[in-house]
């Protein structure tokens, strides 16, 4: 018989000093919910009044992960059917700036999975631990999606343009590169993860990591920074493709042909809504915009039909809605960014 604990989608306790947060749907890789998304704005209003709560600790249940991102099974039905992912965005966008304004440390455990809204719920926090198992990443475009939950925002900040890179791709990375991207701060084995725990409940957030950071294994962002710059610094995502596919890097050749089973639309949403994140500056002001487009994004064939193919079938063959990168015009992209009147995020930029 299952203890109640193991039915709560997210569970919350106090243990010393730290003010602890779980993620508790290992099954679905605790993929977040909007009831989870509710229940943890709401422990941060108790926890930011109550003085005996001086650090805020993020993990999730299981082996697997932190977070693998959104229930994207309830957006596929609510794309089909209604509006009701409008409203899970709304929220959990709020809270993605509300983690990063939290006026206590939050420790995020960025331990095995960490991707879409699991990176919305850890890498806006100010203490952000990386480990052996990470595998951070915002794989939106391979389901028709585009990076929310700051993610642009993370992603435009990035070095030269790894974050176009990432963002554009999908793809995974492990902990030094996640350290060089700027989405995490500290690497510590994940061995070691039980004890930092331990010490976050009985010191401050910098005594008790300086005990456990190490030097994480070496990465492969580095060594490719080269040809990743050179090719998506273009200004368009054709062009992108094409110097990947004439660079002697066989990565290079590996990503072009990554984009090219991307969604199209996707893909160029997403390069637009990257260059324009460098210019907003703000999280806030960011997150506005990720709400437009993520709204977009819900009367789009290609959000269906990715998540179908990814998620619900996993037949893994996409149709995509147009087919190409050239049958996209600059017209539909712009369509995801026209402001939305009344029904606009409205968040304020904070000067940090």
């Amino acid at each position: 018989m299952s203890r109640p604990e193991d039915r709560e989608p997210v569970l919350f306790h106090t243990q010393g000093r730290a003010a602890r947060i779980t993620l508790n749907r290992p099954r679905a890789l605790n993929a977040l919910t909007h009831t989870m998304v509710r229940r943890i704005d709401e422990a941060l209003d108790d926890w930011e009044r109550d003085p005996a709560v001086e650090t805020v600790v993020i993990t999730g249940a299981g082996e697997r992960g932190l977070c693998a991102g959104g229930d994207v099974r309830a957006i596929h039905d609510d794309a089909r059917d209604g509006t009701a992912s409008a409203a899970f965005w709304r929220d959990e966008y709020r809270l993605n700036a509300r983690i990063a304004r939290c006026p206590k440390p939050y420790v995020a455990v960025m331990d095995g999975i960490v991707m879409g809204g699991g990176v919305g719920v850890s890498a806006h926090g100010s203490v952000r631990v990386v480990t052996e198992r990470s595998r951070v990443a915002m794989p939106e475009t391979g389901i028709g999606f585009v990076p929310d939950v700051g993610g642009t925002h993370l992603l435009a900040a990035a070095p030269g343009e790894l974050g176009t890179h990432l963002a554009l791709t999908g793809a995974q990375v492990g902990a030094a590169d996640a350290l060089l991207c700027g989405l995490a701060d500290h690497y510590v084995p994940t061995a070691s993860l039980p004890d930092l725990l331990d010490a976050l409940a009985e010191l401050p957030v910098g005594e008790a990591l300086a005990g456990y950071v190490r030097t994480p294994p070496a990465g492969v962002l580095a060594g490719r920074r080269d040809w990743i710059d050179a090719c998506c610094a273009a200004d368009t995502v054709e062009e992108i493709v094409r110097r990947l596919l004439a660079h002697d890097d066989p990565a290079a050749k590996e990503a072009a042909e990554t984009l090219l089973a991307k969604s199209p639309t996707a893909l160029k949403v997403t390069l637009a809504s990257l260059r324009r994140a460098r210019k907003l500056g703000t999280l806030e002001l960011v997150l506005n915009q990720e709400y437009r487009v993520s709204c977009a994004a819900l009367g789009t064939p290609d959000l269906v039909e990715g998540i179908r193919a990814q998620v619900v079938d996993k037949d893994r063959r996409p149709r995509w809605s147009p087919r190409t990168l050239g049958e996209v015009t600059d017209a539909d992209v712009e369509r995801f960014f026209i402001p939305l009147g009344e029904r606009e995020l409205g968040l304020s930029p904070v000067v940090r």
